[in-house]
């Protein structure tokens, strides 16, 4: 039960797949690849000559020069994306996300992709989309569509997270890294770094988890191995940008304190610990300021506090203002000139608004990075994607990332099984095909509508990961059958044949193994709740459970019109398949994919409830990565990176209209949605994040509801799963905790000591975790995780291990953030250090604190 990478006859399908996908574009031209010049040796040479392109000199050199020898037109039009056309030096591509380059100055063409699942939508779409009539090309198919060049589509980042392993972040960022330089790309727009504030938000798929500091780890790790590959990785969206309704308009009001504590640490960390050369400002409002124009967020704190050297570019068409966006941090427009356009920009210099020398800013610290990089020393030459090495990697990243929480005795399914159902609803993508965010039933990966979306060479379903894995245990016997339920559980087909919902409960009765699957999909653009109207401002219902859902995710979903939600029942078929027969949870398995966890029936948690792996969007391997865990040939050691909270009793069930969808400030008229055809309404929509830094399982531990008291045991009456957990085929014995100095000026490391041991038959990996509880004066959160490892061990085996909490690192593990002093202070008094959420081996440590520098 080691992890392990895929074997035999996947490995050769793999292959099969790679040769028929992986076929070189032709490009024109050679060398630097610039348009027009490319063959020609002589200006090859003259490139070659210029000062700048001299590598000896440092990046900041090189950039002084260049700036010195462009014109003021040629400064404006680098300054922001171009507008959709087909990719100069690659013909074959209709591309929305480069700036165009110029080759008399050696300025090569930037290349942007999005992400973080993946090479998302990237600079190449099929050109022959721009021969459409106009009337059949909307606005968006440059930036978002199925056709955009293939890459691996990996597992969702919270998959990454639940792995609580930087090491398995940074193969999902070394994927992404050599697959970006196969596709000859620049610029990676990730990690995501924001938090999943609300369950329901509808990108939490692509960030780590309602955790700052893990977020911070898993964002460090992958910035790092982008960047190994001679990339800019790009962390977003900055900052506190937590919900996608209305995320254009939206002002989010937060104190000081929470915003640094929680929602900028692990952009900090990013900064600080991955040297990231770029950031993303986001759509929304900042208490009252945008994002891309907001001073004190790009440059008091950005700059001053943390150093940063890297540059800001908007997301896309996120910004509101000409001078502002420049004056105060931001140095990238994208997607095309918008308020950044020459016109307006000389405009403002003929006003003595702004100066050349903030544009040569905006500019330096994009070139500096460039050339740092090597981004203008390479040509830009596309070459065959290895697919069979990307699934190898995605494999490894879901099954490390899967967690066990719930084992009746259902798994891991006897490898000699004789009739196995997998049983899902028609309706719901989850038995059906491989998940990855936006996923319809029955459309293709990369048509979901979202940014991120990823399309890739192959995918592998349900059905056909589970005939997989039988073939290679040896059983060629074995019968599996798929069992499709409608929304009404009123009929069903089996393998396609219609029957009634008592027929298929018979057969699940029968079967020697059941496994249901059912899930939460989500999509950019949208959360997952019901609003009255598509202006999202009446919240109607909140979508957190497994029957909510949309036809499009990507849309705000309404009462009624062609975006209504929908409930499938879910949760009713898995307790009618759960009472089909008696002992049902003895064989019964409930596979969740989901965006962030979801609101437990308390019908399903418990001995009589089924065995439950969450496998999160597993991406392309779905089918590998859920039959090998299933069956035992990987042992499942993933930890949950959000709560799952029993419905009634969450964070979700207790939200004031202020902290979500947010309340409508009365005011001018503001135009929901992109471009000109959103609807207006009298005022900006603004949310208060009024539960402070009490998110996640931070808010159950501080009782926030007053129903939810924490025992001593860890164990919480509105919690089905707390975060951390995870079990695993075997069972493991935490011990001897010894924390030293016991007494410290919170200045130098405290080491954290205890013992691991495998207590169970087989081989597994354990993760023990170190939270830290501050002084009672400090009025902060019952605890706050601030360290963890991984810990491999063979049956019987024992190991000691030794967690180091450094006052001084990034996270702050010790500190909080004194708004009035503007820096990190640590307060002194008794700190309790914990490993995992029991109390049972807790130590005290006391800190006669000094306060401490920015």
């Amino acid at each position: 039960m080691q992890q392990s990478n895929r074997r035999g006859s996947i490995s050769r399908k793999r292959q099969i797949l790679a040769l028929a996908v992986a076929i070189p574009l032709v490009l024109s031209g050679a060398g630097l690849g610039f348009a027009g010049a490319a063959s020609a040796e002589s200006s090859q040479q003259t490139v070659a000559e210029l000062p700048w392109m001299n590598t000896a000199l440092s990046p900041e050199e090189r950039s002084a020069l260049l700036l010195e020898a462009m014109t003021l037109a040629q400064k404006m039009q680098q300054l922001t994306g171009t507008p959709p056309e087909i990719v100069p030096e690659l013909p074959e591509c209709y591309g929305g996300r480069h700036v165009r380059g110029i080759p008399e100055l050696g300025i090569p063409t930037l290349r942007i992709t999005n992400g973080p699942v993946g090479v998302g939508q990237n600079d190449c779409v099929d050109a022959a989309l721009m021969d459409l009539p106009p009337a059949q090309r909307p606005l968006g198919i440059p930036y978002i569509h199925h056709t955009s060049a293939k890459a691996t589509a990996l597992p969702s980042a919270t998959a990454a997270a639940a792995s609580f392993d930087p090491d398995v972040a940074g193969t999902y960022g070394d994927v992404i890294g050599r697959e970006m330089n196969n596709l000859a790309l620049h610029v990676f727009e990730a990690p995501g770094a924001n938090m999943a504030r609300l369950p329901i938000l509808g990108r939490n798929f692509e960030y780590f988890g309602e955790d700052p500091y893990l977020t911070g780890k898993m964002a460090v790790a992958e910035t790092q191995a982008v960047q190994d590959r001679g990339l800019i990785a790009m962390p977003k969206h900055f900052a506190v940008n937590e919900q996608e309704t209305n995320r254009q308009i939206v002002n989010t009001l937060v104190d000081e304190s929470t915003m640094h504590e929680t929602y900028l640490l692990p952009f900090e960390m990013a900064v600080k610990d991955g040297e990231a050369a770029s950031l993303m400002c986001a759509y929304n409002y900042v208490d009252g300021v945008p994002s891309c124009e907001n001073d004190y967020l790009l440059n008091d704190v950005l700059r001053e506090q943390w150093g940063f050297e890297g540059y800001v570019q908007s997301d896309f068409f996120a910004t509101k203002s000409t001078v502002n966006t420049l004056l105060n941090g931001m140095d990238h427009m994208m997607p095309v000139p918008l308020q950044w356009a020459p016109n307006l920009l000389q405009s403002a210099l003929d006003k003595d608004e702004i100066k050349v020398s903030d544009i040569d800013t905006a500019l330096d610290r994009r070139y500096v990075q460039m050339f740092k990089y090597g981004i203008f020393d390479r040509p830009l030459v596309v070459t065959p994607i290895d697919y069979e090495a990307g699934g190898e990697q995605a494999y490894e990243v879901g099954t490390k990332g899967s967690v066990l929480l719930q084992n009746n005795g259902a798994l891991p399914i006897a490898s000699d099984v004789e009739d196995v159902v997998v049983v899902g609803k028609a309706t719901q993508v989850y038995a059906q095909q491989a998940v990855a965010g936006g996923a319809r039933v029955g459309h293709p990966f990369g048509s979901g509508g979202g940014s991120s979306d990823v399309v890739p060479a192959y995918s592998v379903a349900p059905v056909e990961g589970f005939q997989n894995t039988l073939s290679e245990l040896g059983n060629t016997t074995a019968n599996v059958r798929l069992i499709l339920v409608d929304d009404a559980n009123q009929t069903a087909t089996i393998d396609g044949e219609q029957v009634s919902f008592d027929d298929a409960l018979a057969e699940a009765a029968g079967a020697d193994s059941v496994v249901i699957m059912a899930g939460t999909i989500s999509e950019e653009g949208a959360d997952r709740a019901t609003f009255a109207d598509a202006t999202g401002t009446e919240l109607v219902e909140i979508g957190d459970n497994l029957d909510w859902y949309a036809p499009n995710s990507s849309q705000i979903a309404t009462v009624s019109g062609t975006n209504s939600a929908s409930n499938s029942n879910t949760v009713d078929m898995i307790k009618a398949v759960m009472g089909a027969a008696p002992e049902m949870h003895k064989k019964t398995a409930l596979v969740l994919k989901d965006n962030a966890g979801v609101a437990m029936d308390p019908a399903l948690v418990g001995e009589q409830g089924p065995s439950i792996l969450e496998a999160w969007f597993p991406g392309q391997e779905d089918g590998n990565i859920v039959a090998d865990l299933l069956f035992g040939v990987v042992n499942p050691s993933g930890k949950s990176p959000v709560t799952y909270p029993f419905e009634g009793k969450g964070f979700l069930d207790h939200l004031q209209n202020e902290q979500f969808p947010g309340v409508v400030v009365p005011g001018d008229p503001v135009r929901i949605g992109f471009g000109n055809t959103g609807a207006v309404i009298n005022g900006r929509p603004t949310v208060e994040y009024t539960e402070e830094g009490n998110i996640g399982y931070r808010w159950y531990d501080s009782n926030v509801s007053g129903d939810c008291p924490t025992a001593a045991d860890g164990s919480n009456p509105c919690v089905a799963f707390p975060f951390g957990h995870g079990l695993s085929y075997t069972d493991f014995e935490t011990s001897k905790l010894t924390v030293t100095p016991k007494v410290s000026d919170g200045t130098k490391p405290i080491k954290v000591q205890f013992f691991v041991e495998n207590t169970g038959p087989v081989a597994g990996v354990e993760t023990p975790q170190i939270y830290v509880s501050l002084p009672e004066s400090a009025n902060d959160s019952p605890k706050r995780l601030v360290g963890f490892d991984k810990v491999e061990l063979q049956p019987g085996e024992k190991k000691r291990v030794e967690i180091v909490i450094d006052p001084s690192t990034s996270n702050h593990p010790l500190s909080q953030w004194d708004a009035e002093a503007d820096k990190w202070s640590t307060p002194a008094g008794d700190f309790k250090v914990q490993v995992g959420a029991s109390e049972a081996l807790t130590e005290t440590i006391k800190v006669s604190a000094t306060p401490r520098g920015r």
